[in-house]
């Protein structure tokens, strides 16, 4: 029920009448911290998988997009679209539907990983022989992936609440649960991967079983939290409603073609690198794209903060100050993500050398970032537009930015590759993606593409109405 009167909970207030910059900074920092302790999980595994070879390491690069891509998904896309969704609510003081949106989005976000989980249980075999995987490299990757994919809901579940919390503009609780986790796994991976006394060692299945038990943990704790009461919003057991469904899936779902685009980069480029220079080349250059995944998490922990505050501001309709969010976020997102790919492409060993000494890992590895890394502010540019995007409900341009990264990157890096017989013309292309993709969408909201004119009429992008009422203009 719309309750426009309700008085706003002083979280809220803040974001809507807080300076921008301050207010920014100080819901970013719990989020990158989090998000930067959520993709180190990945590269605790990677450090100790390292340590049993080549082929071990050749393996988790094949796994790594999909992995990501689900991290992206529940996260990034569908988390987005929960709380977009919640924030918006709460701007609108739609108390009522803020709780019940709870629910919903852990049923949307379960349901998506079980789907996942069986798609990759049934096809990961044929999947991963298509990205160049074969022999031993083949078997360690069906091994660690068996295992992660069968804890995907879990990693759905825990993102899902995680997202709810963050829609209220708290982000300091999904960050000390992930950070926690994050201690735990420091021990609790290389035990389980080597072994040790009466713990046997699984290999490179125990990265994946590892995981698992981080993803249940921090689900239960997040799900203990908004029970407790100590939320902005607090889960209702009510039936599951189509309007709130789709407010979640109107910025989640086109989202999440957004994380897929991303992935697909990446899957893609994995094979080309895979099929035209061999597995060591293959670890090499799966070892280096995972910073630039690491700049995916670093720009969503300033991303999350912009979907809660652009989301927040267009529900009270702020345009104005919807639009210096973004741009202050933007700026901040490139910024630190530019500086960090010029340094790994002036000292690229100092990023590889972490995961093994292989000379052709190094080689291949670091032809990448000198290349590529001096393109990631472009990269953090968009990506940070395209979560205020998020929350102001508007994701076309984003999408079309991510579409022709993909044509440049793959499409041209192919084409270069082919023409050249070397591997450096298809990061040439990858580089070039990422400046096409910031660009096109920093154009698109400077053009004023959030607004329409059916918004000059008063109407805001984003507002449901409740059940049983009629929409107001």
């Amino acid at each position: 029920m719309s309750t426009p009167g309700a008085a706003l909970d002083p979280r809220t207030r803040a974001i809507l009448e807080g300076s921008i910059l301050p207010t920014l900074l100080r819901l970013a920092w719990p989020n990158v911290l989090v998000m930067l302790a959520q993709a180190s999980t990945g590269l605790i595994e990677t450090y100790w998988v390292g340590r049993l070879g080549t082929d071990a390491l050749a393996g988790m690069a094949l796994v790594f997009p999909g992995v990501m891509l689900m991290q992206m998904l529940s996260g990034g896309a569908l988390g987005g679209g929960i709380s977009s969704a919640i924030a918006r609510a709460l701007g609108a003081r739609r108390r009522e539907d803020a709780d019940a949106l709870v629910l919903h989005a852990l049923a949307i976000n379960v349901l998506i990983g079980c789907a996942f989980a069986a798609a990759l249980l049934l096809f990961g075999r044929p999947f991963y022989r298509a990205l160049g995987g074969e022999g031993a490299s083949l078997e360690a990757a069906l091994a660690y992936s068996d295992v992660v994919f069968c804890g995907m809901p879990l990693l759905f579940a825990m993102n899902a609440l995680a997202s709810v919390v963050r829609g209220t503009g708290n982000m300091l609780v999904p960050a000390l649960v992930v950070c926690v986790g994050v201690a735990l796994l420091l021990p609790l991976s290389p035990l389980l991967i080597f072994g040790w006394g009466p713990v046997p060692g699984l290999g490179v299945a125990g990265g994946g079983v590892a995981l698992l038990l981080f993803y249940a943990a921090g689900t239960a704790i997040l799900a203990w939290y908004l029970l407790s009461g100590r939320s902005v919003v607090r889960p209702r057991g009510a039936r599951l409603r189509w309007a709130l469904s789709r407010d979640i899936l109107r910025v989640g779902a086109v989202a999440a073609v957004s994380s897929v685009q991303t992935n697909v980069v990446i899957g893609g480029a994995t094979a080309l690198a895979g099929l035209h220079a061999g597995p060591a080349a293959l670890a090499g250059f799966g070892t280096a794209a995972r910073l630039e995944y690491l700049m995916v998490s670093l720009v969503f922990g300033i991303g999350a903060p912009l979907v809660a505050m652009v989301g927040t501001s267009i529900g009270a309709g702020q345009r104005e100050r919807a639009l210096k969010v973004a741009w202050c976020g933007a700026a901040l997102a490139f910024a630190v993500t530019e500086a960090i790919g010029v340094a790994a492409a002036l000292w690229p060993r100092a990023w590889l050398g972490l995961f093994g000494q292989d000379p052709a890992m190094l080689e291949g590895g670091a032809a990448y970032l000198r290349i590529v890394g001096p393109s990631f502010g472009f990269f953090g540019l968009g990506l940070s537009l395209y979560f205020a995007s998020q929350g102001a409900g508007r994701l076309l341009w984003p999408l079309l930015g991510g579409f022709f990264r993909m044509v440049v990157a793959l499409a041209g890096g192919w084409l270069a590759m082919r023409l050249t017989g070397r591997i450096e013309a298809l990061y040439a292309g990858l580089a070039l993606g990422l400046a096409v993709y910031g660009v096109t969408v920093a154009a698109a909201v400077a053009r004023g593409v959030w607004f329409g004119p059916q918004d000059d009429q008063g109407s805001m992008p984003g507002r449901i109405e409740p059940v049983g009422t009629t929409a107001r203009a």
